[in-house]
């Protein structure tokens, strides 16, 4: 079973695009999504409900913001939950069950563009945290991937000087993302390419960035016990959407 996960960066927008080339190109099973920005029923019919997948839609209750989504071509996909127990109206995490495993698409708040976003970024992740630990504990292989806006180390960012007091590369974010990892959740991505600088993910339309490989690795498959057990390979598909989103895909192949 092959998992992506992928921020498209306004779904409307990615379709005009060729996203669908990509995702056939990479071929997932399950795809998580991240920053739909639209309503279900302000996408095409056609690609709200593909032929031969079904799809969740955790949209943001404000038009044109946030959202997450979960595509699969398991014929038994199932909605287990939405947010983490609060009011999620910006539509940040849904949960899913497709066939044995679970899946959870996130897309944690960005704090770049105010005080008050950071603020709101810094509730969420204790709470976050804290809800998935019974997620991290569960015998059936979960699979949390999404974009978590952190950079978890200087390998993580290319200016990882010039970044230090940047919202993503915070030392208590980092410290976040450490805590994550130590409690269990495995980081594939990190975890296969070892101590080199990236694999990246994202990249700033700025000074050919993605041209030069000059990016943050923000896009993270975390795994609990059960499905790193079940894992074969991962990657991050540098080429995925190149036309499409400013984020790359990233992928794991599991034995399920």
């Amino acid at each position: 079973m092959r998992i992506a996960t992928w921020n498209v960066n306004g779904i409307r927008a990615a379709l005009r695009k060729g996203f669908e080339s990509y995702v056939e190109r990479v071929s997932p099973d399950v795809l998580l999504l991240q920053e739909v920005r639209a309503l279900p029923e302000q996408i095409p019919e056609h690609a709200r409900d593909p032929e031969g997948w079904q799809t969740l839609w955790h949209p943001a209750q404000k038009k044109g913001y946030s959202g997450t989504a979960i595509r699969s071509r398991h014929d038994t996909l199932k909605e287990e939950a939405r947010g983490i127990g609060e009011d999620d109206h910006e539509g940040r995490v849904i949960v899913a069950r497709a066939g044995k495993l679970r899946v959870v698409s996130v897309y944690l708040p960005s704090g770049s563009s105010s005080e008050d976003r950071q603020a709101i970024k810094d509730q969420w992740l204790p709470a976050f945290r804290d809800w998935a630990q019974p997620l991290l504990r569960s015998r059936i292989p979960t699979v949390l991937g999404g974009d978590f806006n952190i950079a978890h180390t200087e390998r993580d960012i290319f200016y990882a000087k010039s970044n230090q007091k940047t919202s993503g590369f915070l030392p208590h974010e980092r410290e976040w993302m450490g805590d994550m990892i130590d409690q269990g959740w495995r980081d594939i991505v990190r975890d296969k390419y070892g101590d080199i600088d990236g694999p990246y993910s994202w990249w700033s339309n700025r000074g050919q960035a993605r041209a030069k490989d000059r990016g943050w690795r923000i896009d993270y498959l975390l795994l609990n016990k059960a499905a790193h057990n079940t894992l074969k390979d991962c990657h991050i598909d540098r080429q995925s959407g190149l036309e499409v989103s400013d984020h790359a895909m990233v992928v794991a192949d599991l034995d399920l």
